[in-house]
């Protein structure tokens, strides 16, 4: 419980350097949203007029206090565009980017921890050297790439699969989640590639412990060395590297959404980066930024749970 109110109010700073960091960048980056409001045709006093509506004229130091007020009681702000509340916006886009974010790292994690036992158990042999050099690929070649040559071949050439979109659940289970094949392995396979050489590297060093050896001559099978003794003991590290992963996979999902058309948060942030809508990038950056802490909490506090040697 020390350790837990320790980190909850370093995370109390952190979210607040996140805040004034996120507010300065939006402020001093080129560009004014009344302009893009008002239009090119627009005058002067237009445009000065929409700044004072949106407060745009009052002093930084003013609107910060202003935006972590509301904030704090619950008021994420008006969109500047459309005028509707942001938390209506953002939940209404919710669905698409959970979907895709679950599915992902399902995907990912079940694949890679897979491929990097069998790799460690067979090291040396095809799967291993298949996995380094599927490693190799899904590490360095940009999720983009991945998604339009899925595109091509899988919705194009094969008409196997829908081109672009987004079906909700509501919609149909099955449509749903063809809709979200291409996205999510264009997604997965770099936090595959990822996980999984993390989880071989862990396994190997814990394979070549002597209690590891004095198991294997005492008769112990495959299955009993491999999941109760070396995945449990290489099980920091590759939890380490799956939160990681779900952490970085909030940036990752910005650009697949775009790529495939899917109406989540991420082409949210996207049209709002366009438009200089304020209050849409500050909310969205400001609740991706805690629950990116919230997942390196968590995954602090996990390891007590695999290696009982851990104590804060």
């Amino acid at each position: 419980m020390t350790y837990i109110l320790r980190r909850m109010t370093s995370t109390i700073a952190v979210m607040a350097m996140v805040g004034i960091f996120i507010f300065l960048l939006l402020r001093l980056a080129p560009g004014d949203p009344a302009d893009m409001i008002a239009g090119k045709s627009a005058t002067a006093e237009m445009v000065a007029a929409i700044r004072e509506k949106l407060g745009l004229n009052d002093p930084m130091a003013v609107q910060f206090i202003r935006w972590v007020r509301d904030m704090l009681g619950g008021d994420f702000g008006i969109s500047i565009f459309s005028g509707r509340p942001v938390l209506e916006l953002i939940s209404q886009r919710l669905e698409p980017t959970l979907s895709l974010s679950i599915l992902t790292m399902i995907l990912s994690v079940t694949v890679g921890v897979s491929f990097g036992i069998l790799a460690a158990w067979r090291t040396g042999g095809l799967i291993d050297r298949l996995l380094a050099a599927f490693s190799a690929l899904g590490c360095s070649v940009p999720v983009f790439v991945i998604g339009y040559f899925l595109i091509y071949f899988f919705a194009i050439r094969m008409h196997w699969l829908p081109v672009q979109g987004y079906v909700p659940i509501g919609g149909g289970l099955g449509r749903w989640f063809v809709h979200l094949i291409m996205p999510t392995v264009a997604l997965g396979l770099g936090y595959i590639a990822f996980i999984a050489r993390v989880t071989r590297a862990s396994m190997l060093e814990v394979l070549s412990e002597d209690y590891m050896r004095t198991a294997a001559a005492k008769g112990a099978s495959s299955y009993a060395m491999l999941f109760h003794h070396a995945l449990k003991n290489a099980g920091v590290p590759i939890l380490t590297v799956i939160g990681i992963s779900l952490a970085y996979l909030i940036g990752g999902v910005v650009l697949t959404e775009t790529v495939f058309n899917i109406p989540g948060i991420g082409r949210l942030v996207v049209d709002a980066i366009n438009n200089r809508d304020y209050p849409i990038i500050q909310s969205v950056l400001i609740l991706t930024s805690g629950l990116y802490v919230f997942i390196n909490l968590a995954v602090d506090l996990a390891y007590t749970l695999i290696d009982p040697r851990i104590r804060y």
